[in-house]
């Protein structure tokens, strides 16, 4: 019941007429913006987190801290994840607002889908976010997709890879400079 209401409230505090995100990236490997184009359809509950952490500016100066080349790049964790934090932690926070419950669709992960990051729970989806650099058919239906990079896709190609264990990113990661919310 609590998740269903917080979904409630989420949706209502979201604007009805967010079509996507256009994503502002500096680093030692990408710098330009991209953008991705929402599904509201598919995950209206994901979606409505999303571009209200991003009106909030939550994801503003967030690290891509974890790049596995060939596979996908991971941002989003608006607790441990900002630049100047311990980036050690990065990749275990969220944001201060409830877990979603899983909204899986039929839509494949392929390049350039985005689909959110969980933990071992279906229903552990929060703040963080992945963009997908290859096709990975076994993520279907097990990861909730939220939308697709349509434009500057080689901004994203060129986010600095991991090196560490599971695709760390080893120095200093790339990072999400601004993340607006579209009509």
């Amino acid at each position: 019941m609590r998740n269903l209401i917080a979904a409630a409230l989420c949706t209502l505090a979201a604007p009805l007429s967010a079509a996507g995100l256009d994503v502002t990236v500096s680093g030692e490997g990408a710098n330009g913006t991209f953008h991705i184009d929402l599904f509201e359809d598919v995950a209206p509950n994901h979606v409505a987190q999303i571009t209200a952490l991003a009106e909030e500016g939550a994801y503003d100066g967030v690290a891509f801290h974890r790049v596995i080349d060939g596979f996908m790049a991971q941002t989003g964790d608006v607790q441990h994840g900002k630049m100047g934090s311990d980036m050690r932690m990065a990749g275990m926070g969220g944001s201060d607002r409830p877990d979603l419950e899983a909204e899986f669709s039929d839509r494949d992960f392929g390049r350039g889908v985005v689909g959110m990051a969980r933990s071992q729970s279906p229903d552990s989806a929060n703040s963080q976010f992945f963009i997908m650099f290859a096709p990975a058919p076994h993520l279907n239906g097990q990861y909730t997709v939220v939308g697709e990079v349509t434009s500057g896709m080689d901004v994203v190609e060129a986010i600095k890879r991991g090196t560490g264990r599971n695709g760390a990113v080893v120095g200093q990661p790339d990072q999400m400079e601004t993340v607006t919310v579209t009509d």
